[in-house]
């Protein structure tokens, strides 16, 4: 699972001397053994994924899983750790951002990655995650896609029928709202939104932005932050900021004034839903996408990597192994770790009958439909006309935009000034 404010670490490997041969290899009884690193390292969902290895290995005796659980926090330092001892794991499993890292530096199998997904077939996963994943030429992926979360606006339908509010379809309907709702005087506000200097104003804003036709880079992969466009969403940004909490509001700040109704709406990401379910709320929220010239739900998948530099034994057990897990029956039990918060990025499994039928995903009715289906709507900054630009690693991980969202939000500052100063920053990025 790969939530918000997972930091990118830039690396620069020299990829050539690099193999993938730390413990994957073939034992004394003739089995090929392969490291599979992940980040679930609680209990309840370690018990999933041993049973998922254990399934696998009776079908495939030959091979044998050794897992690698590591800590969210410390996962992309041991990524960097275990690559430059030439001992990284045949599989991992890979946010798209740092995805695009390890790609630059030739760390992944993009034919092995590619063979899977021709393999589960390309039209049965939500366009969008597939788009995340896609490599910067359009010709192949990171990684094989096995789960991922979206992030809109969540309201609050009593809140808002309360008022005679209906759901917001656009920058103007979310600005109603939130000024109908704001009462500083009592500590009451329209909007729980992201204005901290950190990854989820990023996150936040590129909805705006984008929806707006407002990308960081163009079609050529050149730098196109100052624009009239950007200058709209971030100007539209800044104007929503008056009517949220004050100081720089991160998840916990975000996700707290909207389960204890300080606000009516909040930026979020779906792993708000186990909370809202744990309430007893779930027919009780709504989901909109923030809307000005067209749709842009900014989202992020989970998926399953290969690494290249593998011995032939090594690598074809790691696609037997990653097929295996690409089955829908298995992504189905993947998603369901965390049910309401990872979500389907196959379309097989939401039809699968143990996703329909668990009791979180029933509670919500067709509102987990709804937010399924929103994964082809996906947009993020850096990916422009179907490619993924990898530069956009590290544009993200300079922590420039972020910074601007901040400047003139929480500091007050020019908008024309923080989008110069931004532009300037993001250049001296791009030349290193």
């Amino acid at each position: 699972m790969f939530k918000k404010g997972v930091s990118l670490i830039v690396i620069l490997l020299l990829a050539v001397a690099l193999t993938a041969c730390g413990g994957n290899k073939e034992g004394a009884d003739g089995k090929t053994t392969i490291e599979f690193m992940h980040s679930s390292v609680e209990q309840e969902r370690l018990a999933v994924i041993n049973k998922l290895v254990a399934e696998f290995e009776k079908e495939n005796p030959s091979i044998k899983i050794k897992q690698v659980p590591v800590e969210e926090d410390s996962y992309n330092t041991k990524i960097v750790t275990l690559a430059s001892a030439g001992k990284l794991p045949a599989v991992l499993e890979v946010g798209q951002d740092y995805a695009k890292v390890m790609d630059k530096d030739g760390l992944i199998d993009q034919d092995s990655v590619k063979k899977i997904i021709d393999k589960v077939g390309e039209e049965n996963y939500y366009d969008g995650a597939l788009k995340l994943m896609g490599t910067e030429n359009g010709k192949s992926y990171t990684g094989v896609p096995i789960s991922g979360w979206v992030q809109g606006i969540w309201y609050n339908k009593e809140m808002l029928t309360a008022k005679g509010l209906k759901e917001p379809k656009n920058w103007d309907d979310v600005i109603a709202i939130a000024k109908a709702f704001t009462d500083k005087g009592n500590k009451k506000y329209g909007i729980a939104l992201p204005t901290v200097e950190g990854g989820f104003s990023e996150q936040a804003f590129s909805q705006f932005a984008l929806s707006n036709n407002a990308n960081v880079l163009d079609g050529k992969g050149k730098l196109n932050i100052d624009t009239p466009e950007m200058k709209e969403a971030l100007s539209y940004y800044k104007e929503l900021s008056q009517y949220t909490m004050p100081g720089s509001n991160d998840t916990t700040e975000v996700k707290d004034a909207f389960m204890n109704q300080t606000v009516p709406m909040a930026v979020y990401s779906t792993y708000i839903l186990p909370s809202v379910f744990e309430e007893g709320k779930a027919a009780n929220i709504g989901f909109a996408i923030p809307m000005e010239k067209t749709k842009a739900v900014f989202g992020t998948v989970s998926a399953l990597t290969i690494s290249s530099g593998l011995e032939d034994a090594q690598k074809e057990a790691a696609e037997k192994f990653t097929s295996f897990m690409s089955k829908p029956e298995n992504m189905t039990a993947w998603v369901l770790m965390s049910p309401g918060g990872a979500q389907p990025v196959s379309k097989l499994v939401t039809e699968n009958a143990d996703y329909q039928a668990n009791e979180v995903i029933k509670a919500f009715g067709n509102l987990s439909s709804e937010i399924a289906a929103s994964f082809n709507d996906i947009q993020v900054f850096g990916l422009v006309d179907g490619k993924n630009y990898m530069k956009m690693g590290d544009i993200t991980s300079s922590g420039a935009i972020p910074k601007m969202v901040n400047s003139v939000t929480v500091g007050n500052k020019s908008v024309d000034s923080e989008l110069t100063n931004a532009a300037k920053e993001i250049n001296e990025v791009l030349k290193k």
